[in-house]
């Protein structure tokens, strides 16, 4: 392939102001009906332009078969409880807003539908897979999707969208670039889904820059209860053919296996474990959210099959003092909650996006918040600060950087944080494998996400 991705207009007029569709509010009564075990608020808090709060969304897929992210919205409710605590935003009250995309189109729309609805400021450190889906009524509506997981490049096309990391695209171009110079034969074990489609290309966007050639692509059932056939092929293109084919294509270099199947990550482990120990030694890699601290605990730790893995993140590992503000958030305010785990890239997203948030609000003073008052003081370029967990983030209606034009050139607009961190896990730990971060922006030109 080698065009470039076509990307729709990316920006919105200066003072352009949505009118918020009848049909669309009309359409979130219904939303919030058939989603009335979804959608939730933060007990005891109330919302609306009339007494001064300020109204959020937090989105994301909850007790599904495939990826599931329900420390997320989980979090946004203990942070409003902890900002509210502090006596709100800028002396404003935060009221969140949830609901569950239960990983399906429809109810995406449903919850984008109910935003519109309810009035919202922001849909703010959400994750859902279908962009296709909710951008259309926020878009619609004129209402900013903060901090969204990067999941899809819709997140780094959308005029509407903020994102605080690089998504998908940074993991694995990052990855790849690592592995290029480790291993031998690479093979990307990944979802057969329209999303999973874009997986390839941006491993091999890596891989290339380094001299590498590309990786084998091996597909998969996203939410398969075992992946013993998937194990076996991804054995045979790494090890050159078979169990008893000795070194790779490459050389001694080991070869490299790298599943890229979000929550089912640790199913396809525990099959490959089974089946690896036939074959010759390969290294396993991944990019975070595939695998956490949890997991690799819950896996056996330092025994278990994640033991020497490359792992890509957008962030510092989770013992880092840097999270330490956002530990303290949680030991106040989640109450115990299982479900907010720090170590988890969405609840770490989520924090982050709030904190963008925060210092939107905090910097309209006295005036109107608002949809659009919100979007607008972002679009002008107002440089947010996280205490060092990404680059000092700054979006803007005007290509006045050149990491913006350079991303803008491979369909990615709206990203201005391609930076990732290289994490290994070391006797069963998750620790840093090389200080600061990495800027992928001139790996990521190399790819070809048409």
């Amino acid at each position: 392939m080698t065009g470039r991705r076509r990307i729709r207009s990316t920006f919105l007029p200066r003072h352009h102001r949505p009118v918020r569709a009848t049909a669309l509010a009309a359409g979130a009564l219904a939303a919030c009906a058939s989603l009335v075990t979804g959608c939730g608020v933060v007990p005891g808090t109330t919302g609306g332009s009339g007494d001064g709060s300020i109204k959020v969304m937090t989105w994301a897929p909850s007790d599904t078969e495939a990826t599931n992210k329900p420390g997320m919205p989980a979090f946004a409710r203990a942070y409003a409880r902890w900002i509210n605590s502090r006596g709100g935003i800028n002396g404003r009250k935060l009221t969140v807003l949830t609901c569950n995309d239960h990983n399906d189109g429809v109810a995406a729309a449903q919850c984008a539908r109910r935003a519109v609805k309810e009035n919202v400021i922001a849909v703010v450190g959400s994750y859902s897979q279908y962009g296709d889906s909710f951008f259309p009524p926020l878009e619609g509506a004129g209402i900013p999707y903060i901090g969204g997981y990067g999941v899809t490049n819709d997140e780094f096309t959308s005029p509407l969208s903020y994102p605080v990391n690089g998504g998908q695209p940074t993991l694995l171009a990052g990855l790849g670039k690592e592995l290029a110079a480790a291993c031998g034969n690479v093979t990307l074990v990944r979802p057969d889904t329209i999303v999973g489609d874009e997986l390839p290309v941006l491993l091999d966007s890596g891989l290339t820059t380094g001299g590498h050639r590309s990786a084998s692509d091996v597909r998969a059932v996203e939410d398969a209860t075992e992946y013993s056939a998937q194990s076996t092929k991804a054995l045979d293109s790494s090890t050159s053919g078979g169990p008893d084919s000795g070194a790779s294509v490459a050389g001694s270099k080991e070869g490299c296996v790298v599943p890229a199947l979000g929550d089912r990550t640790s199913t396809f482990m525990d099959s490959f474990r089974r089946a690896r120990a036939d074959y010759p030694a390969v290294r396993t890699a991944m990019a975070m959210g595939s695998v956490d601290q949890t997991v690799i605990d819950a896996s056996g730790g330092a025994s278990g099959p994640y033991e020497g893995s490359y792992i890509t993140g957008w962030y510092p590992v989770e013992s880092d003092p840097r999270w330490d503000a956002m530990k303290k958030v949680i030991n106040a305010a989640a109450f115990g909650d299982n479900r907010i785990d720090a170590a988890d890239a969405g609840v770490q997203t989520t924090w982050i996006a709030y904190t963008v948030l925060k210092k939107a609000v905090e910097s309209l003073g006295n005036g109107e918040v608002s949809a659009d008052s919100v979007r607008e003081v972002l679009n002008d370029g107002l440089k947010i600060p996280t205490g060092g967990l990404t680059p000092t983030l700054q979006w803007t209606t005007r290509d006045t950087w050149s990491t913006a034009d350079d991303l803008a050139t491979v369909g990615f607009p709206r990203m201005v944080n391609a930076h990732v961190t290289l994490q290994v896990v070391r006797g069963g730990q998750l620790v840093a494998a090389r200080e600061g971060f990495t800027d992928v922006t001139k790996t990521l030109r190399n790819a070809d996400v048409d």
